[in-house]
């Protein structure tokens, strides 16, 4: 943890400035110390830059003057104040007790007048403590927003390591599923290419209905390879064809017997075609499963539209039921920002205090 800035150079300025003020009022008064007067605000000025640097020498040197004269008190409370933003408690506790028995010497071998030399020292101990409190509340203080700020951006590295293994994961079940999807298609052709190759005795006929399996083959492998990217399926779901659009209604119904409120409204007026639709399967999936962890008990309400040529448009809304930046949040999110992304689409999500909001634009054909 680094330590407290030190004071501006205004602060050394304004005690050079009263220092020069307090020495020109005792040349004016007169008296038998004027040449002691003028030597100790002489070492004073110069010693008021030290200050900041070594704090804690500087102050003991401004005291042992404070000793002498009056007009060294302004760089000795500099000192004091300087020690205390700047070191331990207890050294700036020793300075200021410093303080107080240097004054203590200039009050008793020069008197103040009007003022009783009891009332001097209380005087003195009052002004110092609250010079070892203030500067010792300052340098807490920077000590605090420093561990903030370290806090924060701990925080927004922790976030940024959660967002980058979403992707990491999202990509990784994309390369299983590509292997899932094409493997069958392409050994079909693989299969179908050999026969040609092995068998050149075919009919024609034959030949020609080989050759149409091989290219339609190919021609579908090439669709899955791009449709592929965001069709995900769980591993309990191997057999089962992935979830499209279509099966919304029965998610809606598991979501109902489970004791979750969703609901549905709005029409898509055009064909949806198998990309958008996982994708669109699966961010509602997920969706009302972070609504159900991050907000129990709060009804979910989804909204679907979508024109031939535009977009399919969805959006969900939830109220907030748990702080907004929980640990943990934001995973999920950005991994749905992946797979939507990979369809050619975007996500934007945002809160109002109250309630999350979800919306997603994917790409529908003319």
């Amino acid at each position: 943890m680094t330590s407290p800035a030190p004071p501006p150079a205004a602060a050394a300025a304004a005690t050079v400035g009263v220092t020069v003020l307090t020495a020109v009022a005792l040349w004016g008064a007169g008296g038998r110390y004027l040449l002691l007067d003028v030597a100790t605000s002489v070492v004073a000025v110069a010693m008021a830059p030290i200050l900041l640097r070594r704090p804690v020498a500087g102050a003991i040197v401004v005291n042992v003057l404070a000793a002498l004269s009056p007009v060294a008190t302004p760089a000795a409370t500099m000192g004091s104040l300087v020690t205390a933003r700047l070191r331990p408690f207890g050294t700036a506790a020793r300075i200021a007790l410093l303080g107080v028995a240097a004054h203590a010497v200039q009050g008793w071998w020069r008197a103040q007048h009007g003022l009783s030399y009891g009332w001097w020292l209380l005087l003195m101990c009052a002004a110092y403590a609250a010079l070892a409190g203030w500067g010792a509340w300052w340098r807490a203080r920077a000590a605090l927003i420093a561990s903030l700020r370290e806090r924060t951006r701990q925080l927004e590295q922790e976030q940024e390591r959660r967002v980058a293994e979403a992707r990491a994961g999202e990509r990784a079940r994309i390369a299983r599923e590509m292997h899932d999807v094409l493997a069958h298609r392409l050994s079909l052709v693989a299969t179908y290419a050999g026969a040609l190759e092995y068998r050149p005795d075919l009919p024609p006929q034959r030949i020609a209905e080989a050759a149409g399996v091989v290219r339609e083959g190919v021609h579908q492998a090439l669709d899955e390879l791009r449709e592929v990217i965001t069709l995900l399926r769980d591993a309990t779901e191997e057999d089962l064809p992935a979830p499209t659009l279509d099966d919304l209604p029965a998610l809606v119904a598991d979501w109902t017997r489970v004791g979750q409120v969703v609901r549905v409204d709005g029409r898509v007026a055009a064909a949806v075609p198998p990309t958008a639709g996982r994708a669109a399967y699966r961010v509602l999936q997920e969706a009302v499963t972070n609504a159900r962890k991050h907000a129990p008990g709060e009804p979910v309400a989804v909204a679907l539209s979508g024109e031939p040529g535009g977009s399919l448009v969805i959006e969900v809304r939830n109220a907030l039921a748990a702080p907004a930046g929980m640990a943990g949040a934001g995973a999920g999110l950005a991994g749905l920002a992946e797979r939507v992304r990979l369809a050619g689409g975007r996500l934007q999500h945002d809160t109002d205090g109250c309630e999350f909001r979800l919306r997603v634009w994917l790409p529908l054909p003319a």
